[in-house]
């Protein structure tokens, strides 16, 4: 009697151990084998700067926290039908600005809504003349979300050297976001004595786009935090003349992402 009762309850136990065990070997069998597909490494190869001039281990690394970036943010086409292209373009403009620090992650980011084209302050992407907004972040009733227009997502990578790539934009607005304001000062990322200098920085510049005597787009000129993202945009797609045009702001972007 007693080795029947053993038996029945070595049963469901032998299950779960097995259960378990295989289990465990499927999620690390799944963490090591899971690799960028094929086609999307095409995409980044084909359609991503940053992405092209990196070593082939960091062309490994950037594929991988792409992956873990789609695996943690959910995106969702509104109006529009996305495809893989579309997803690839934005992992890689969340991974670009952060690539230094590997193990940041955006947890004031759970969702990205894409929209067909540009809207307008109400999310609208139809039958409106005021839809001139190709990105956002999120706030108050909207906190954690992103909007991205396809179009616009898409024409960002299409002239890597035209300064200009809203999907990144974006994400720097967040990384800016992360101490609780979009001031332009992402001050996880400066020294406290490097604050006040780059704020100044940022007054001049801003200053000098008023003057018409910098080539920083002019929207840069709407207030810092709005200088800060515009300024990366370029300071990403095209280093090199960004570098020659804005020395002390290459300098100092230079420290704030760990670019060499």
């Amino acid at each position: 009697m007693l080795g029947k009762i053993f038996i029945i309850l070595l049963v469901p136990v032998t299950i779960y151990v097995v259960y378990y065990l295989l289990n465990r070997t499927a999620k690390n069998n799944k963490a090591i084998k899971r690799v960028l597909s094929d086609e999307g490494k095409d995409i980044l190869e084909k359609e991503v700067a940053y992405y092209r001039q990196l070593s082939s281990i960091d062309k490994q690394e950037f594929e991988s926290r792409c992956l873990s970036f789609l695996d943690t943010v959910k995106i969702e086409g509104v109006g529009v039908v996305l495809e893989l292209k579309d997803y690839m373009l934005i992992a890689a403009s969340a991974i670009i600005p952060i690539f230094a620090f590997k193990k940041w992650t955006y947890p004031n980011l759970t969702n990205i809504m894409v929209y067909p084209a540009h809207f307008n302050a109400d999310y609208q992407f139809e039958g409106h003349a005021d839809r001139n907004i190709m990105g956002m972040v999120g706030e108050g009733a909207m906190n954690g979300q992103m909007i991205l227009s396809k179009a616009a997502l898409e024409y960002g990578f299409q002239n890597p050297s035209d300064g200009q790539n809203t999907a990144i934009h974006e994400f720097v607005h967040l990384i800016d976001k992360s101490d609780g304001t979009i001031d332009g000062v992402p001050t996880y990322l400066l020294d406290k004595a490097a604050v006040i200098p780059f704020m100044n920085l940022i007054r001049t510049e801003i200053s000098k786009i008023k003057q018409h005597q910098s080539d920083i787009d002019t929207y840069g000129m709407t207030n810092p935090g709005e200088f800060f993202a515009v300024a990366s945009e370029y300071f990403f797609e095209n280093p090199a003349k960004f570098q020659k045009n804005h020395p002390e702001l290459y300098t100092a972007l230079s420290k704030i992402f760990e670019q060499s």
